[in-house]
């Protein structure tokens, strides 16, 4: 059991690096951290309730080596190991972690192109793990639905995402300081809520709703995580570019760039792609070919 307590502290020490590093800087250390869990529940003998343990351990590190994978643009990787985690936290009967790992699977979906199976699956991953689920987590479940449906496209998903997210919010109000939350929900939060509105707002292109709920995040948001910083910058661009603001989105854009550059994520490489994509649409504007120029 203490080599089990060990484990959960590691894994947990990966989450909060990737709170400062990106994927293609953690995708090593969690892949050989994930063999050896693997080899520990395979050759070794323990308990029933440590072997339970265990399991449990090996799906909360699939869960950030899945998400790690992601991140460093390694998709199939991370199917393969958010799989893997899935069969271990059902092993284990843990109905919430088995949601987190769909749920981060379902995520994955949405955003590379399979968007009916992100949807599905999402809505899987709330549903299994119940309406007994602690807060934090159905939150974090029914946002993954929104996006899903934000990312399926079509009016009918729009106004979908819409009233999911409302439901994220008051599943989180449940939320309070004699709730027990798994240690990997110690992100989710009402400002995180925020973000996720803000990207809904931004996606379904209404600015004028996703400008002042980005702007407001990212006024009190931790400079030292450079990635997530990038990424919901790159958000704040495209909505400032929806709005007819190019100046504005030129000068975000920028910093979105500047930040991006040392970091390994390929999500933020995409985003770049994205918002560049989204100013050439103004490339006549001086501070807009600007960018688009050092850019290129």
């Amino acid at each position: 059991m203490s080599q089990v307590d060990d484990l959960q502290k590691r894994v947990h020490g990966l989450r909060l690096a990737d709170d400062f590093l990106a994927g293609g800087d953690l995708m090593r250390p969690a892949l050989r951290e994930l063999r050896t869990a693997i080899r520990m529940h395979r050759e070794h003998s323990y308990s029933q309730q440590t072997g339970r343990q265990l399991l449990v351990q090996i799906g909360e590190l699939a869960q950030i080596a899945g998400w790690i994978a992601s991140d460093a643009g390694q998709h199939e990787e991370a199917e393969r190991i958010y799989r893997l985690g899935l069969s271990a936290a059902t092993q284990a009967e843990d109905r919430t972690l088995a949601g987190n790992l769909a749920g981060s699977l379902a995520y994955q979906f949405s955003n590379t192109g399979r968007e009916v199976e992100g949807l599905q699956l999402s809505r899987a991953a709330l549903d299994g793990a119940g309406s007994d689920a602690p807060p934090k987590a159905r939150a974090l479940y029914l946002d993954r639905v929104a996006w899903a449906h934000t990312k399926a496209g079509g009016a009918e998903n729009a106004q979908q995402a819409m009233r999911t997210l409302g439901e994220a919010s008051e599943a989180l109000s449940a939320d309070n300081e004699g709730t027990e939350s798994p240690a990997y929900l110690y992100w989710v939060d009402a400002g995180e809520l925020q973000v996720m509105e803000s990207r809904v707002f931004t996606e379904l292109r209404r600015p004028l709703r996703a400008v002042p709920l980005l702007r407001d995040v990212l006024g009190r948001y931790d400079a030292t995580h450079t990635r997530e910083l990038a990424l919901y910058l790159s958000w704040l661009a495209v909505a400032y570019a929806d709005a007819n603001e190019p100046e504005e989105a030129a000068t975000t854009a920028d910093r979105v760039i500047t930040l991006s550059a040392d970091v390994a994520s390929e999500r933020t490489a995409e985003r770049v792609r994205v918002v560049l994509a989204r100013l050439a649409e103004y490339a006549d504007v001086a501070e807009v070919r600007a960018v688009l120029d050092s850019a290129a």
